[in-house]
């Protein structure tokens, strides 16, 4: 139970942190900050309220602060596919109510990107489909499935958006 406490707290805290460092840099630019966001994108899908912070890579101490762009896939604003992974018990557990043409907000230090979702997909594991590049502006999601399963999960839950211009 203390495990759990610690870890929850530690990502509240964490991203309470970023996402207060990442909007300081937003509204001042030019302004030398003393550290730069460790986390330098943020996640949003404003129906389900979802708002994480996206750090590089996706080792167990990034997942459990926030969510990880995994390496090696396109940056957001790039061509390509842009994957993104996190905890179903954290972060991602509202993705379970996705729905297709929901909104997904993706924002950088140099530039908004707004994706809409076109499927939702159940995979094994080892089904690294998903993951593959592309020529086109994607957005992968990635988390374990079933959402309310207790221990390692035997699948994953993959959403896929795909980038719109914004008006």
């Amino acid at each position: 139970m203390g495990f759990c406490a610690l870890a929850y707290f530690e990502a509240a805290f964490s991203e309470a942190y970023e996402q207060r460092e990442f909007e300081r840099t937003l509204a001042f630019p030019d302004f030398p900050h003393p550290a730069t966001p460790a986390a330098v994108t943020r996640l949003e899908v404003p129906r389900l309220g979802i708002s994480v912070m996206v750090h590089e890579g996706v080792e167990a101490r990034t997942l459990r602060i926030g969510a990880g762009h995994v390496p090696g896939t396109a940056l957001a604003g790039d061509p390509g596919n842009v994957v993104i992974a996190a905890h179903r018990d954290t972060f991602f557990r509202p993705l379970r109510n996705i729905r297709d043409g929901d909104t997904i907000l993706v924002e950088t230090l140099n530039g908004s990107y707004r994706y809409s979702v076109e499927w939702t997909r159940v995979v094994d594991p080892s089904d690294r489909q998903a993951l593959a590049s592309s020529a086109d502006a994607l957005l992968t999601l990635v988390t374990c499935y079933p959402f309310y399963y207790v221990g390692p999960a035997p699948e994953r839950f993959i959403v896929r958006a795909r980038r719109v211009e914004t008006p």
